[in-house]
């Protein structure tokens, strides 16, 4: 029991020496999330366009 106590007293301690980002940095990444998950789905729409053609022109 004494081993689970000072774990969570020692996470505790560690979370505490955090740097937890402010609001604006947390949106400001998720912006960038959303837009690099928007491009990169794009391109693979593109590609699998390109190939779907490319096979049924070869068959």
């Amino acid at each position: 029991m004494n081993k689970i106590v000072q774990f969570v007293r020692e996470s505790y301690a560690e979370l505490r020496k955090v740097v937890w980002p402010s609001r604006e940095d947390v949106i400001s990444s998720v912006k960038v999330v959303i837009v690099s998950t928007i491009i990169i789905a794009a391109a693979l729409g593109l590609v699998d366009v390109l190939l779907l053609l490319g096979v049924q022109a070869i068959f």
